[in-house]
């Protein structure tokens, strides 16, 4: 690329990771609050919650991907134009291929960045999270242990702990256990954390004592200990293996799916669905990217045209995205919808492409342009106006 390709690919690149860190940061933070009851009310450990929603990046990347190169690249055109940049592109006898090459070559990139997300990190980030909301529900911490509250576990057999802090330690332990018809124990401690050793679930107690009764003749000893260990493994709900989606499955499982597990016409549909989308997301980038450049690839002279060109650009690949969509539910029930999958990104890609080639300029019908200038020549005076008022 030569000198002025790479400014417009530099800027168009970091308009794009701008672009991303801030949807993906917003969409990420969304889905942290709701997963929240992790820590409220199941009492999950911290790093459990963020592993859980960092997991889920991936996936919340590949979708927001497409939404912003069109953000990217309706900025750089954007303030090309605004800055008479582009005009003086024009003038000096610079090509529209030219300054559509390196938006290209960013989608081009941005189109591979969605296959690695597609087809391997978005469902390896999925697979992982099912397996630990799995664990999550085949917690003794989480289904059993409730901080405040005398549980009966089992007849005879009652827990009671004061808290448990932010890495999952209980502190302030009361066990009684009156199983035995003939003694009884009463374990108080003043630290307890539950581990997994040997296939078995136990509950490590520290700093405590264990008083045992004999309910014949009602004596009572106590033995204080350091660390005493109680098995809870019996209690513990047994381990489930968890029943992966066609959305956690890796691209390789759904494609050599053994046909018993693929017998039902419902499940073989959702996998055509998920196989489609995977392989046609990577054409989205590059079909915005030429779409938003159809639309603002030429000089603006006026605040007014390119605010037009941006909303026709933007409904557009709106439209794109939407039958896109469409067809991931169409293709559920028919192959005719897994075509339409990438039929729809091809065509975008051919049509737009076409166009620029043909140097056609392309804008939204005139009487919604008309409608669209009104407003925001409105709006440009209301602010002067309103920027006159502080002034003065």
């Amino acid at each position: 690329m030569g000198l002025i390709a790479r400014y417009i690919f530099r800027r168009a690149a970091i308009a794009f990771l701008a672009s991303l860190a801030v949807l993906a940061s917003v969409v990420w933070v969304t889905q942290t609050l709701r997963q929240l009851d992790l820590v409220t009310s199941k009492g999950q450990a911290l790093g459990m919650f963020l592993s859980i929603t960092l997991l889920a990046v991936p996936f919340l990347a590949l979708l927001i991907t497409p939404f912003a190169i069109v953000i990217a690249t309706i900025v750089t055109l954007s303030n090309l134009s605004a800055d008479s940049e582009m005009i003086a592109m024009h003038a000096s006898g610079t090509s529209r291929g030219f300054i559509l090459r390196p938006i290209l070559i960013l989608g081009v990139a941005v189109g591979l960045f969605s296959a690695f997300l597609a087809l391997w990190a978005a469902p390896t980030g999925l697979q992982a999270v099912r397996v630990a909301l799995t664990q999550v529900q085949v917690d003794m911490v989480a289904t059993i242990i409730k901080p405040g509250r005398f549980i009966e576990m089992e007849p005879g057999l009652t827990f009671h702990i004061r808290n448990r802090n932010s890495s999952g330690d209980i502190e302030g332990l009361v066990l009684d256990d009156q199983r035995d018809p003939e003694r009884g124990f009463t374990y108080l401690a003043k630290e307890g954390q539950i581990a997994q050793a040997i296939g078995r679930t136990l509950l490590v107690m520290k700093d405590g004592t264990i008083q045992r009764s004999n309910k014949k003749d009602h004596s009572l000893s106590i033995v204080r200990f350091d660390t005493y260990a109680f098995d809870l493994t019996t209690l513990t709900p047994a381990g489930v293996a968890p029943v992966f989606r066609p959305s956690e499955r890796s691209t390789y499982d759904l494609m050599t799916m053994p046909p018993d597990e693929n017998s039902s016409e419902m499940n073989s549909g959702r996998i055509r669905a998920e196989l489609a989308d995977r392989f046609s997301q990577p054409l989205y980038p590059l079909a915005f990217a030429l779409v938003v450049f159809l639309f603002l690839g030429e000089p603006r002279t006026n605040r007014q045209s390119r605010a037009t060109s941006v909303i026709g650009a933007v409904l557009t690949v709106a439209a794109i995205r939407l039958g896109g969509f469409g067809a991931s539910t169409m293709a559920i029930h028919s192959p005719l919808g897994a075509a339409l999958m990438f039929a729809l990104p091809i065509a975008s890609i051919v049509i737009a492409g076409g166009v620029i080639l043909s140097d056609a300029r392309i804008g939204l019908p005139r009487p919604i342009a008309a409608v669209i200038d009104a407003f925001s020549d409105l709006l440009t005076r209301l602010a002067a106006r309103a920027s006159a008022t502080g002034t003065a």
